[in-house]
């Protein structure tokens, strides 16, 4: 196995001595631990090794960074602590789990189905996933897309989402184009709030490293070494699709999920989701995992209702 390079850059450089420890000792500690080389210079900590000792390596960097930003003390008790949590975290990685965490807990898939989705997640570049409202289909592709940039497995997360939903166009809604699309991308917001600090996502979106956005903002571009999540995608047309698969990029994973049962797009007008899962069945690096009811983990009256509106339209 070939070494893996990664440069991590320091937050706050004039703290750099607290983040090293006397004598760089904390970084002796990262090095022995994680069986990395270790160099600091130019603002930057300059990690050599086998990928998934330089990734967790990383990892506790970033966990002391952290520390640092709360104005939290760094002691070599805190550093073996971080790099601890990181050995939990790897062996994570060899389970379902994902290294993201919500109220304390780690994000996992709960059922079968789950399970097969996140297990198609790590091992293909493009993933289809469809199914009811409360199938994790979003929450779990957007934990998975923190799992990679925490990881260094990914140099961006895009997020895209069509804003033609129940009817509505962008041109009918009043403000300007931030305000127009904010309801239509705000469950995005909301999961990753869920899973990052604020503070965080703020300036990831400011480095330009998070993106959450309009699908239509996405043509003419190439995404290389990024996570794009395709969220809702029932509500896009054959040719938007088209558009949005044709930005996959050197290095790259792309996630689309939707419900095909709630299609909220004009009548006559086909459905991307429907017709790209008809097309692409089959390609090879290409996965497509179905969801059911019995995955909803949501309140249990959430599958009730599926069921009951699942009885209905096969009655009429």
């Amino acid at each position: 196995m070939s070494p893996m390079e990664l440069s991590v850059p320091l937050e706050q450089p004039d703290r750099a001595r607290t983040l090293f420890g006397s004598g760089d000792r904390h970084l002796r500690m990262i090095r022995e631990a994680m069986d990395v080389q270790i160099f600091a210079r130019g603002g930057q900590v300059k990690l050599t090794g086998a990928a998934p000792n330089v990734s967790h390596a990383a990892s506790v960097l970033e966990e002391l960074q952290r520390r640092l930003r709360q104005n939290q003390d760094i002691t070599p008790q805190v550093v073996a602590d971080a790099i601890g949590a990181a050995a939990v975290r790897s062996d994570a990685q060899t389970s379902s789990a994902m290294d993201v965490y919500v109220g304390g807990q780690l994000v996992k898939p709960k059922t079968p189905g789950q399970e097969q989705y996140v297990r198609d997640m790590r091992t293909h570049d493009l993933v289809f996933c469809t199914g009811p409202a409360g199938t994790g289909k979003t929450y779990l592709a957007v934990a998975m897309a923190v799992n990679m940039l925490k990881h260094h497995q990914a140099k961006r997360l895009v997020l895209a989402r069509p804003a033609v939903e129940a009817g509505e166009k962008l041109g009918f809604l009043p403000g300007d184009m931030q305000a127009k699309v904010n309801p239509y991308l705000r469950p995005l917001f909301d999961a990753l709030h869920d899973m990052m600090e604020f503070d965080q996502i703020r300036r990831f979106m400011v480095n330009d490293l998070i993106e959450v956005i309009p699908l239509a903002f996405m043509r003419g571009r190439t995404l290389n070494e990024s996570v794009i999540i395709l969220d809702e995608a029932q509500n896009t047309t054959p040719g938007q699709m088209l558009m949005f698969l044709t930005r996959m990029g050197n290095g790259s994973k792309m996630i689309v999920t939707g419900d095909d049962s709630q299609v909220d797009l004009e009548d006559g007008v086909a459905s991307g989701l429907q017709d790209a899962t008809r097309r692409l069945r089959g390609i090879k690096g290409l996965a497509m995992v179905r969801l059911e009811k019995t995955d909803i983990v949501r309140h249990r009256l959430v599958q009730n209702i599926v069921e009951a509106y699942s009885d209905g339209q096969q009655e009429q």
